[in-house]
């Protein structure tokens, strides 16, 4: 899969565990990663001179590294760290407990606890780590919140506390500034709403292998290999001609908005084939726009649905019959054929995924790989899941994660642009999966470049092709 980040599920490092323990024999994991997280919050505690360490300990083994990391503070940061324990029930992992008493940490209740989160340099969170049920216990939760508006930095072990590490949500959690992990990232760590309570994730080599993964983060050398760069004897049609039929009287600007992101992307050619041609044109007299869109030309790939106010069966047949690679956005995943051309993707937003498989919204927001999945199943489409994390999602599961872009993308148009974008990565041939991660990753980073408040065209026009250049630099 080149060269993307694995992203593990919580039971493939279990499983990579237990590996590496039969390989190596009273070997101590537990030492590397405390000693890890003991580095992270001995540079937390630069400049906080004489403040110490809340440890909020749970009963596992994620409260042994915790606790034997703050028995490793004082000789990093050269000075006696005052340290407390809160062990949240009747028992914490008995080895790291005694480690920190050494040091002469002094075990406090919930009620100290409470008291002392508002003012220490760092709270380091030990409660629950990939075992962890979602959600915390009332009294965590409360010590978890003061130190949060206190804006006293929080360490997590693994996971902040309270999020699930194979879902995307939001939980009643710890926030944590830095999150120190082991072996792989896991989906909460870079999945929207719950990535945003990581806080920076450090990923810690402790000498086990990465497990085998289905899902990956894509990363900016992926990018690079990935677009497809013109080369000396590229011509318009070596590049790609992509065709788009979107846009409605009513909604015009729906086919400006795809046109914007298939000729800012790179496209050889956009061949428009929809009823708001004038607007087009008036736009990008670039685009070659038939006066009788039945027979537009040739073409390597379709763009459809976008401004359409619901499914077309008629329209979106006529472009079936070509038999390339299509987009189908908006009002063409509405009654989609029992057959689609191989290469095709899906780009639904969680929404309108939930109205093609029948849910409710909120179950497609919950879990929203799983939704993502089954709707590759059933159609043998790719499946681009729009939102604050995209997923692209073959037919047969393998995942891969765009790079997140700003809130400010979350704007009507922003899909046309996206779906042109793709429609152009298709038709210059790039392979499925790969193109709509690309795509969604690219819209992503030119919004990043140019923050604030701008319109989706604005972006594309704007900023996307110089975030495609500087992919180079």
């Amino acid at each position: 899969m080149g060269s993307m980040e694995p992203i593990a599920s919580a039971q493939s490092i279990r499983d990579a565990e237990a590996a590496w323990f039969a390989a190596h024999p009273g070997g101590d994991l537990m030492g590397e990663a405390a000693s890890a997280v003991a580095r992270t919050c001995a540079e937390v505690l630069a400049g906080r001179e004489h403040l110490g360490v809340l440890v909020v300990a749970g009963p596992g083994n994620n409260a042994g590294d915790a606790l034997f990391a703050a028995s490793e503070l004082g000789e990093l940061c050269e000075r006696r760290v005052p340290l407390w324990v809160w062990p949240v029930v009747d028992a914490t992992h008995a080895d790291g407990l005694d480690a920190a008493l050494a040091e002469g940490a002094v075990v406090v209740d919930a009620a100290a606890a409470l008291t002392l989160c508002t003012g220490v340099g760092l709270v380091l969170d030990g409660v629950s780590g990939l075992g962890g049920r979602p959600g915390l216990p009332d009294a965590v939760a409360a010590v978890a919140r003061a130190a949060h508006e206190a804006g006293v930095p929080v360490v997590a072990v693994d996971i902040p506390s309270g999020l699930v590490a194979d879902s995307p949500v939001a939980h009643d959690s710890f926030v944590a500034d830095v999150t120190v992990t082991f072996i792989a990232r896991k989906l909460a760590h870079v999945a929207e709403p719950a990535a945003s309570r990581c806080g920076r994730v450090e990923l810690v080599d402790i000498g086990v292998a990465p497990p085998a993964v289905d899902v990956w983060r894509v990363t900016a050398d992926d990018l690079r290999a990935w677009y497809p760069w013109p080369g000396p004897t590229s011509d318009k049609y070596a590049r790609g001609a992509v065709g788009i039929d979107t846009g409605t009287a009513t909604y015009p600007g729906a086919a400006v908005l795809g046109v914007s992101g298939a000729l800012h992307a790179g496209a050889g050619m956009v061949r428009y084939a929809g009823p708001a041609r004038d607007e087009v044109l008036r736009a990008y007299p670039s685009v070659v726009a038939p006066v009788g869109p039945a027979e537009p030309g040739r073409v390597q790939a379709w763009v459809c649905g976008s401004g359409w106010p619901g499914g077309d069966a008629d329209r979106l047949a006529r472009r079936v019959d070509d038999w390339v690679p299509m987009v189908l956005d908006a009002g063409a995943l509405d009654g989609l054929p029992a057959e689609l051309p191989d290469g095709s993707v899906l780009t639904p937003h969680a929404g309108e995924l939930a109205r093609l498989l029948g849910v409710e919204r909120s179950a497609v927001e919950a879990d929203p790989l799983a939704h993502a999945r089954r709707a590759a199943a059933q159609t043998g489409a790719c499946v681009l899941l729009k939102g604050a994390s995209q997923y692209a999602v073959a037919a047969d599961g393998t995942a891969i994660l765009a790079e997140p872009g700003p809130a400010w993308t979350a704007t009507a148009g922003s899909g046309d642009v996206l779906a042109g974008m793709l429609g152009t990565l298709l038709a210059a041939g790039v392979p499925t999966l790969w193109a709509a991660a690309l795509a969604a990753s690219l819209q992503a980073r030119a919004a990043a470049a140019l923050p604030g408040p701008h319109t989706p065209e604005e972006v594309a026009a704007r900023s996307l092709p110089g975030v495609v250049a500087a992919l180079r630099t």
